[in-house]
């Protein structure tokens, strides 16, 4: 078995996207089998991705909005002030991302959505393959109940970060 204390965590950046309603874009996972590299379940998720060495997290931000939603058309509000970190449970260590990680170190991002839902687009970029296979608008507080159990306190912390984002 790994020793997940000697592995590091990959840095990561992500992206709340907001529409104008103040709901959330989550995109729901196509590997939520029993083959699934996070465990199974229905898992939905916000836009996040790996940075890119020599790059910028808000770079890498943008990146990856693009790439798993088509997405251009935002203005970006806010970020973490902190990284925000979360383990692998035990079981998927050694086995997520090629066995190279322990968990993620989150730099997130607030935006606001200025285009249409014509916009969003999940299809494949060049060289990746469709990171979700369906989306919604959700509210902000059901974040935590719709993600995988071991990223759900990052996703609590960035609805602590962004909250003042949305007018209720």
């Amino acid at each position: 078995m790994t020793d997940p204390t000697k592995l590091p965590y990959r840095p990561c950046a992500g992206v709340m996207l907001l529409n104008a309603e103040g709901h959330v874009f989550v995109g729901r996972r196509p590997d939520r089998g029993k083959e699934a590299s996070e465990g199974c379940g229905k898992w939905w998720q916000m836009p996040q991705g790996g940075i890119d060495k020599g790059e910028a997290p808000e770079e890498a931000a943008r990146r990856e909005l693009w790439e798993e939603t088509g997405v251009q058309k935002t203005t970006f509000l806010a970020q973490t002030e902190e990284w925000l970190v979360y383990d692998l449970p035990s079981e998927l260590v050694g086995v997520a991302w090629k066995g190279k990680y322990r968990g993620q170190r989150q730099m997130w991002f607030a935006a606001r959505f200025e285009g249409t839902e014509r916009d969003i687009d999940l299809k494949p970029r060049p060289d990746h393959k469709a990171e979700f296979d369906a989306w919604r608008w959700v509210p902000m507080d059901e974040l935590p109940s719709l993600v995988v159990p071991f990223k759900q306190a990052v996703y609590a912390a960035v609805i602590d970060a962004f909250s003042h984002l949305v007018v209720k």
